[in-house]
Order: C-alpha cells, then structure tokens, then sequence
C-alpha cells in the first residue's frame, strides 16, 4: 500500500472569517484554522453564498461548495455563516470546528442537542425526527429567537430519525 503524501506548494488562505467576496478569492473546499468567537482553535470552509444567509445561518453543502439553507429532512455536511454572504455571487468562509454566534429559535436550552427547527437556516432543541445535527450543541439557552453560541464538530444531517 502506497503512503498518502502532499506535494507542490502549500495553499494559503486568503482572508479572514467574517470577509465576504465578490470574487473567488481560495479553491472551493479549503479549510483553514484559526480561532472561533471564544478564542480556542476553529476550522472554516470556503464556500459560495446563499439568499437570505445572516451571520449565523446553517446551512448545508454540496461538493460544489454550493450552499442552501438547512431545510427539513436535509442531507450532507453543515456550516455555519460567519459573514453575510447572501447571494450565490458572494463567498466566503463558514464555520465547520469551533463555537460560532448561530441562529437559533425561541426556548433552546443550553447544552442541547440541535438541529433544524421551524424555519430553514435556523436551529433549536425542538427538531423534528430527522433534522438532527450531528456534532452539534447548543451552548446558551435562549426565551426568543437569537443569534446565540453554538458548538460544532464537523456537523452533518443524515434525515434519519434514530
């Protein structure tokens, strides 16, 4: 069995968490770490925008880097919006490690398993059966619907119910 190398030069992220783009500025896909909104150590994508995103939104990809915001009964990798990348023109880079200010809905609590709940791009403690988001944890309760502290772990939705 052959070892796993890299090889050529080295892929620098250009940019910084919270920048949106107008024009293509890193490969689609890169991942890059640096540090989340509590200063420990963060993983964010590059990835194409999506209407309607906020700082906050989640948001499911495909290996395009196309996003859509999580819906009902979704499928794939999550991320979290740390810019306002609200156009499929714009890019930027989402959160995929770390703990990131989330949309989330009315009377989460904390320390909750999450997923997406009542409206696409959101997320609370009340999702439906197969909208739970794996590697995910809410970790601030809320009584209204907020921007609020969430911690990831490369998340995904499979639309499986157990």
């Amino acid at each position: 069995m052959a070892t796993a190398l890299f090889t050529g030069p080295a892929i620098v992220a250009v940019g910084a968490p919270g920048d949106v783009d107008t024009t293509q500025r890193n490969p689609f896909g890169l991942i890059a770490w640096g540090v989340d909104t509590s200063g420990m150590v963060a993983a964010y994508i590059y990835l194409k925008g999506v209407a309607s995103t906020i700082v906050g939104s989640v948001v499911t990809y495909d290996e395009a880097a196309v996003t859509a915001l999580i819906a009902a009964d979704a499928v794939g990798p999550v991320a979290i919006a740390v810019g306002i990348t609200d156009v499929a023109t714009e890019y930027g880079w989402y959160g995929i490690h770390g703990t990131f200010l989330t949309d989330v809905v009315a009377n989460c609590a904390d320390n909750a398993e999450i997923g997406r709940e009542t409206t696409d791009g959101k997320v609370g403690d009340g999702q439906a059966a197969g909208d739970t988001i794996y590697g995910a944890v809410s970790r601030a309760a809320t009584t209204t619907a907020a921007v609020s502290l969430c911690q990831f772990t490369f998340p995904s939705v499979n639309d499986k119910s157990a």
